[in-house]
């Protein structure tokens, strides 16, 4: 890299709690190495805000989301449980119904993303502030708490389980970002939590494409070589690369780990090639 050449800013990828984004930010440094990843984990309320202010390039978040603002794919749907004490008497079952939790005190945190106007149980004196408070009334046997499961694992206590809700709402988690100013890297984005292989253009142009996976991604041969080019030295152990035609990286270009050279443009043949 030469002094002249900028380092270019930073992807803002924001996330709410419960979303593990380790898994997607690692693959995104090994395709775009040359365009660092923030991570931003924001509250789950907060998390659209952000985004309709240009604080963050695109978001893991939890639906619904206004649609008019935002496009959103959606990624799953979370199981929802119920966090109890150890002891508690819903723990002789796998799975419990809604209809079990009607006897007991069923905390309504302020940060709820299940989005139900009442849960189902007796209520609480007061809705506790966020998800992680409520959890520790749980643990001062003050009440039960209906979350998604990836919160009962965030916040998880040594004296506290959870077990599955039938019939209870669930929260589905999202890849959002802003409609009107959508970075040209979300289709990299896309294409990283969708599971699609690094050479998949889907969704942009091949150029535009290649051109923003960074240099670590570069392929060896993005231009062929004229015709008649020859190869110095060990240039023609990269992949097994031929001129003439042959797509980079391919595997047949190699015969028992020896790299050949190909036909060159219209040059006469040394023989008959052999198949690798």
């Amino acid at each position: 890299m030469t002094g002249s050449e900028e380092v270019p800013p930073a992807f803002r990828l924001a996330y709410v709690p419960g979303v593990t984004p380790a898994k997607w930010a690692r693959i995104w440094a090994e395709r775009l190495p040359g365009t660092p990843l923030t991570l931003l984990q924001v509250p789950a309320a907060e998390a659209p805000g952000l985004l309709r202010e240009g604080a963050a390039e695109a978001g893991f978040v939890r639906l619904p989301v206004d649609r008019e603002v935002f496009s959103a794919i959606p990624l799953y749907s979370e199981t929802t449980v119920v966090v109890v004490p150890k002891d508690h008497l819903v723990t002789a079952a796998e799975e419990v119904t809604l209809e079990d939790l009607a006897d007991e005190v069923v905390l309504h945190p302020l940060d709820d993303v299940l989005g139900w106007e009442r849960p189902p149980g007796e209520p609480a004196f007061e809705r506790p502030a966020t998800t992680e408070d409520a959890v520790e009334l749980v643990a001062a046997n003050v009440g039960v708490l209906v979350v998604p499961q990836s919160l009962a694992r965030l916040y998880h206590r040594r004296d506290l389980t959870y077990r599955t809700v039938v019939g209870a709402p669930r929260s589905e988690v999202a890849l959002c970002w802003p409609e009107e100013s959508a970075h040209d890297l979300v289709e990299d984005l896309i294409g990283i939590v969708r599971g699609r292989t690094v050479n998949s253009t889907r969704g942009r142009p091949r150029a535009q494409a290649e051109e923003q996976r960074g240099a670590g991604a570069k392929r060896t041969a993005r231009g062929k070589p004229a015709a008649g080019a020859a190869t110095s030295g060990g240039a023609g152990k990269a992949g097994g690369a031929r001129t003439g035609g042959a797509k980079a990286g391919g595997g047949r270009g190699t015969s028992g780990g020896g790299a050949r050279t190909g036909r060159t443009g219209g040059g006469k043949r040394g023989g008959r090639p052999r198949r690798g």
